[in-house]
């Protein structure tokens, strides 16, 4: 316990630096929240730790910033933020390969991203995914085209992986059909810095790299 309450107020004192009142204060709220959770056994560090340097960079840009939001009677989203009228839904991706997927890290990564897409992207005007710069995130190519472009057998074939993993509940075809992916954030625990991607300038570079179809 002393572990987490000290390292989330090393990484708030370091995003605090050099800032106002504003944005200290909203940092130390969320990072209250995180304790309290961490007590529960809600959260864990690598993951709470992103969440902060996240959620500066949404508190920047003028959000309001809630972690750990309740937006159904199951789900619970890493970072809600809204601004006016404007929502987003941010679920953060460590990279974590749970030992029971030893021998499918690619397959049931890929279906894990899908699921967060398929899921969450309802709840908000606006869905992103952030992940640090080490990890790669596998978007199946489906999520980066407009719904109205998608083909029934491509919504279809990645609903029978989906399926393979996950059955409770069943991730419907029309949450498929109409999900939506809007931004990546690189979020750089080091620096406390979040970098903004377009989902297919991401998945371009991922291309040149070797590491996507």
């Amino acid at each position: 316990m002393e572990k987490f309450v000290q390292d989330v107020a090393i990484i708030t004192e370091k995003l605090c630096r050099d800032e106002g009142n504003h944005v200290s204060n909203e940092l130390n709220r969320l990072r209250k929240k995180l304790v309290i959770l961490y007590r529960k056994g809600v959260v864990k560090i690598n993951h709470s730790v992103m969440e902060l340097v996240c959620a500066k960079h949404l508190i920047k840009k003028g959000y309001f910033v809630d972690t750990e939001k309740q937006v159904s009677d199951i789900l619970v989203c890493d970072l809600f933020a809204k601004k006016g009228e404007s929502t987003e839904v941010v679920e953060i991706e460590t990279g974590f390969v749970p030992p029971d997927h030893a021998l499918d890290p690619v397959q049931s990564g890929t279906a894990r991203i899908a699921s967060k897409i398929a899921r969450y992207s309802q709840f908000a005007e606006k869905f992103s995914l952030g992940t640090p710069p080490h990890n790669l995130l596998l978007i199946p190519e489906l999520f980066l085209l407009p719904s109205r472009f998608r083909k029934m057998d491509d919504i279809e074939k990645l609903k029978r992986l989906l399926d393979k993993y996950y059955t409770s509940p069943e991730i419907r075809i029309e949450q498929i059909a109409n999900a939506r992916l809007q931004m990546i954030y690189i979020v750089n625990a080091d620096t406390g810095q979040t970098v903004e991607v377009d989902p297919l300038e991401y998945q371009r570079i991922a291309k040149m790299a070797g590491f996507a179809k």
